[in-house]
């Protein structure tokens, strides 16, 4: 997908749903939320901390609530999009204009904004797997770069242990050393082996 820069562009790249987003980007902004951009989609948060996400896909558009597990949500309006991965985020998931009840979508944003404000959020883990080896390859490395290492400590578990397997799934010394030379400016840009396959 073609990186966007504004919400607008946002809007514009999923016209297929711009009534609803634009619905939806206004009781956004009617809040103390602030605007921004962020992995490619418009994210509202406070004092720095993400609380909402905008998105929109072929068949839905949808709110994240990225700490929507501490949400009350009485209307039983909430999914988790992976069951059993996703720990905080929960999602608002809409396939019409109609399916948008704003009094009771601007209650739980600001749910959300005091939940946020109250400090209520859960931490993502950033200690890689126990079932996941560094290869000495790449420990050696992180000895001789220091930068790269900070950049590999910052990575999400998963994409950790995605660096780790690329490395120790080469057969050859040769090969490992040809794919240490490809990921180390992936780690240190905080990419993701994958990333460029993955849908945003």
């Amino acid at each position: 997908m073609k990186k966007v820069t504004t919400v607008e562009e946002y809007i514009e790249n999923n016209s297929h749903f711009k009534d609803e987003l634009i619905q939806l980007r206004s009781i956004l902004i009617s809040t103390e939320l602030e605007e921004n951009i962020k992995w490619n989609a418009p994210t509202y948060s406070i004092n720095g901390k993400n609380v909402v996400g905008l998105g929109a896909f072929k068949n839905h558009f949808c709110l994240w609530f990225f700490n929507g597990v501490f949400l009350k949500d009485e209307a039983n309006a909430l999914g988790n999009a992976q069951e059993g991965k996703t720990k905080a985020l929960r999602q608002m998931r809409f396939d019409t204009n109609n399916s948008i009840k704003k009094s009771l979508i601007l209650s739980y944003i600001k749910e959300a904004i005091e939940n946020q404000k109250l400090g209520k959020e859960i931490k993502p883990s950033k200690t890689l797997k126990k079932d996941v080896k560094i290869p000495e390859l790449l420990n050696e490395a992180f000895n001789k770069n220091d930068k790269l290492k900070s950049a590999f400590n910052d990575l999400s578990p998963s994409k950790q242990k995605e660096y780790c397997n690329y490395i120790l799934e080469a057969k050859r010394e040769v090969t490992k050393l040809k794919r240490l030379d490809k990921i180390v400016p992936m780690i240190i840009a905080q990419k993701g082996l994958h990333d460029k396959y993955k849908n945003c």
